[in-house]
């Protein structure tokens, strides 16, 4: 961890304009890339700062920024209850020495209110299936959002946590239709000595929950053992997953799914890199994992 450094914090978006344009007249040109973003939604934890450190290695300056962005929550979804703490966010990444973050208001961002903006709308391919079927529209606001940022910040490299391992799919693949200018890097998932994957939501769980949590990573791991054993086929190992996840008390499996790294198609053999998803409800809170097989 690096020693606690002066941040620059902004709320609107002339003073992050005004930021960028100094940084881009002061940096040196030909050394490392100049900016590095880790676009977050805030109540940040050592998931989060796995990012910043590897951007830290890779960049000469980090930005973070902290804005639940609405248009990624459905109706009935946890918009309101939202973790957002962003005093000790900027303090974590004060300590981290993080040279900005931005921190905008909904209306900073949508001037035009979450109805009249323009959205951007990723492939049905990508976004119809696993989550984007449990979360209509998710995929569009965080295409949105990271589209915005992106043209915000202007940074040469974006980092993201391969925990949401759809969005980051959705992201590379937006990147590279849009012919937009940043490198899209994924960072392994954090983990609890557990195997639980760290998430800002954890913090809703009960007690009982909690201990419960872990089996998802269990069940990724057997389905990853079972499947590579060749002595049964990936669609078997993923049955046996899910009947196992049934049985929990209090526990809704959402999906259990094996699919091509990156085109995220179901597959059903293990002969290439794959994926193993897994979303599932813990009483009201939904919890996603992932384990990609390279």
């Amino acid at each position: 961890m690096k020693s606690a450094v002066a941040i620059e914090c902004f709320s609107k978006i002339s003073e992050l304009k005004t930021w960028r344009a100094e940084l881009a007249f002061n940096c040196a040109s030909g050394a490392k890339p100049v900016l590095g973003l880790v676009p977050t939604m805030g109540a940040l934890h050592e998931g989060h700062m796995s990012l910043v450190k590897q951007a830290q290695v890779e960049c000469q300056n980090v930005i973070v920024s902290v804005f639940v962005n609405p248009l990624q929550f459905g109706p009935t979804e946890d918009l309101a209850k939202y973790p957002r703490t962003l005093q000790s966010d900027i303090e974590l990444c004060r300590d981290a020495g993080v040279h900005a973050i931005f921190h905008p208001s909904d209306s900073e961002m949508y001037p035009a209110g979450r109805v009249g903006t323009t959205v951007i709308v990723p492939p049905a391919e990508l976004t119809e299936r696993l989550c984007g079927s449990f979360r209509p529209g998710h995929f569009a606001g965080v295409a949105t959002v990271v589209t915005k940022l992106f043209s915000l910040v202007q940074p040469d490299v974006g980092y993201f946590g391969e925990k949401d391992f759809q969005q980051l799919a959705v992201i590379k693949r937006m990147v590279k239709d849009l012919n937009t200018a940043v490198k899209v890097v994924g960072v392994p998932t954090v983990r609890e000595p557990d195997g639980l994957a760290l998430s800002s939501r954890n913090v809703y769980l009960t007690a009982e929950q909690r201990k419960q949590a872990p089996i998802l990573f269990e069940t990724l791991r057997q389905v990853q053992a079972r499947a590579k054993s060749a002595k049964v086929s990936i669609l078997e190992a993923l049955e046996e997953g899910r009947q196992t996840l049934a049985k929990l008390p209090g526990v809704k499996l959402q999906y259990l799914e094996a699919c091509d790294l990156d085109t995220l198609k179901p597959v059903d053999t293990a002969d290439r890199p794959f994926v193993v998803l897994v979303a599932a409800k813990f009483g009201d809170v939904r919890l996603i994992d992932n384990l990609p097989v390279r």
